[in-house]
């Protein structure tokens, strides 16, 4: 397996990050993760400073596996690259976006939610899918329906995730690893509650760790 989707799948949980301000609320965001015992941070490139936070979130700490979201095309692919970033998710599966993050080496993790997703996804040789939006797109029942015909896919789910059904969801084996922003909120983040944020991490892996038992 490949080592960032094993830490991925060995924490459980990715935060789904949107930073206004990463010069201010960067780093400290990434230690209120890691001392919540999740090393891992989506930056999406819905906020105009994805990049920036990226390069300050993975410069701080090494030891963290920052990623970037929503990438619509394969300059913010190298830009993403170019500041840090060790994977790439994408909201919608886009072969040529896929392609080109296969030819750089870089994992990437692309939304999946139809048979026809999946099955391009199949062809270009993924293991691993983002199922998105989860909770609008049928949820938890969807993706085991979706694991019949398509066994050989680990799933993300990332959409209406919360600490009420993340249990049910990561319980699925499909499911490697759930994204999600509550515990990464606007207010949370814009307010710098670095302590809350640490707290919700840390329920988040309990939840995982009781689910996996």
């Amino acid at each position: 397996m490949d080592k960032v989707i094993e830490k991925v799948s060995e924490i459980g949980v990715v935060p789904v990050i949107k930073l206004n301000n990463p010069e201010k609320d960067a780093e400290g965001l990434a230690k209120a993760l890691i001392d919540g015992g999740v090393p891992v941070a989506e930056v999406t490139f819905r906020a105009a400073g994805a990049a920036k936070a990226i390069k300050i979130m993975s410069e701080a700490y090494p030891e963290m596996l920052v990623g970037a979201g929503t990438v619509m095309c394969e300059e913010q692919v190298d830009e993403a690259v170019n500041a840090g970033a060790k994977f790439i998710v994408t909201p919608g599966l886009d072969v040529e976006i896929v392609k080109y993050c296969q030819k750089k080496g870089v994992p990437v993790f692309p939304g999946c939610t139809t048979p026809t997703d999946y099955h391009t996804a199949y062809r270009l040789g993924l293991k691993v899918i983002k199922f998105f939006p989860a909770e609008q797109s049928g949820g938890l029942a969807k993706i085991k329906s979706m694991a019949a015909p398509f066994p050989m896919f680990k799933v993300m789910p990332t959409g209406g995730i919360s600490l009420k059904n993340l249990s049910e969801y990561i319980s699925c084996p499909t499911i490697c690893a759930c994204g999600g922003s509550y515990m990464v909120t606007a207010d949370l983040i814009d307010n710098q509650k670095w302590t809350e944020i640490t707290d919700l991490c840390k329920q988040s892996v309990e939840i995982v760790k009781a689910a996996r038992k």
